[in-house]
């Protein structure tokens, strides 16, 4: 499903952009970093000389239902880890309008390259939300095939996914098709040498790739500010590319910068880094304690500028949504909410045997030897079970 409201960038004014050499004299700190908001905190449509949107109040209701329904299915996950019921979990509280604005500006024949927390962009791909949890629960590597929704298997190897990304993205550039590749990752790592080879690697090849980092402002325990002396959407032009930071918590923004660099990728004119400036509510997942790192104080200046609330504000203020369609949607997310602690419980153990069913496409001697002495050591247990 794609939002279908028309997305525009507006002429450029002048050719010349914001770049990491305008600096103080000192090059420690950059020019003032340029923000994309078509809504303010305050649920206030502004609007933006280059981006613009236009959405349905229809498409509007849909874009809040998505984030209500994500932060839903994410709370439920949170309380299912905490209950021992998934072994961690990655939350995405405070970054939903991030994941679903750019997760709707993409068609179907898009391909996605996650991290391990895009639960909101894997809803909008059309993932079952059930689907999400089996790794985190422990019985399979994904569950769900990347083919179908053309949303890739959660990577958990911090950055690596820009590199599998830019060559599927030479790939489709390569066989002359007009789809546009997407891959998401975080502040954190954008410290990683894989993402500046991709970014490298991109660039050079025209790959129709757009790179979504979310800068959540903390890598685990690192502030953003000790992470980078140039804010990270300028990164791009030192590679041949240009950078764009979006208003992470405004779904409008996100959908139409989205959508703007999926658009230019598709022409052929190459790569775009979209740095959506958001804030990560809760821990880096469930093993980590943000109370020993930073400040409540920071937090509750974030969650003023809540994503959802933002939108809900908007729509109450235009007429677009009363009492009963908020009403019905929180009991729709209640029923989410059931929907998946049950599938999570009732998800059985994988058979000890299926670790090689998927190591190589075709089969392999090696493998088979490994699968026979797997076997042959599970039988040597006189009650059958593995000890």
């Amino acid at each position: 499903m794609t939002v279908e409201g028309t997305a525009a960038r507006k002429p450029r004014r002048s050719s010349k952009r914001t770049s990491a050499s305008a600096t103080k004299a000192s090059g420690a700190q950059s020019a003032e970093p340029q923000l994309v908001q078509l809504l303010t905190p305050e649920g206030e449509r502004v609007q933006h000389p280059e981006y613009d949107i236009d959405l349905s109040p229809e498409e509007l209701r849909g874009l809040y239902r998505d984030m209500v329904l994500t932060r839903r299915f994410d709370a439920e996950a949170t309380s299912l880890q905490r209950q021992g019921e998934l072994g961690l979990w990655a939350s995405l509280l405070g970054q939903e309008a991030a994941q679903i604005g750019s997760g709707r500006a993409l068609r179907d024949d898009d391909y996605v390259f996650p991290t391990y927390r895009e639960h909101g962009v894997a809803w909008c791909r059309g993932v079952d939300p059930t689907n999400l949890l089996g790794m985190f629960r422990g019985v399979n590597h994904g569950g769900w095939d990347p083919t179908s929704n053309n949303f890739h298997l959660y990577t958990i190897v911090i950055g690596s996914q820009t590199l599998h990304a830019t060559g599927y993205a030479m790939g489709v550039a390569k066989d002359g098709a007009d789809s546009a590749v997407i891959a998401y990752f975080g502040d954190g790592a954008s410290s990683q040498g894989d993402v500046a080879e991709s970014f490298t690697f991109s660039a050079v090849y025209n790959a129709p790739v757009v790179f979504f980092c979310q800068n959540n402002q903390w890598a685990i325990s690192e502030p953003t500010e000790k992470q980078t002396r140039v804010p990270l959407y300028q990164r791009a032009q030192g590679f041949g590319f240009p950078g764009v930071r979006v208003d992470g918590n405004d779904v409008l923004a996100c959908l139409a910068v989205t959508r703007s660099a999926l658009e230019r990728a598709r022409r052929g004119e190459g790569p775009t880094l979209v740095e959506a400036f958001t804030y990560r509510m809760g821990a880096h997942t469930t093993s980590d304690d943000p109370t020993r790192y930073r400040l409540d104080d920071e937090r509750a200046a974030w969650e003023a500028k809540d994503p959802i609330l933002r939108l809900r504000t908007y729509l109450e203020k235009q007429g677009l949504a009363d009492a009963a369609y908020f009403e019905g949607l929180e009991e729709e997310s209640e029923t989410l909410g059931k929907r998946v602690r049950e599938a999570v419980r009732a998800m059985p153990d994988p058979d000890h045997m299926a670790m090689f069913d998927h190591t190589y496409a075709d089969g392999h001697a090696l493998v088979d030897e490994e699968r026979a002495q797997f076997a042959a050591y599970q039988a040597s247990f006189a009650d059958g079970e593995v000890k």
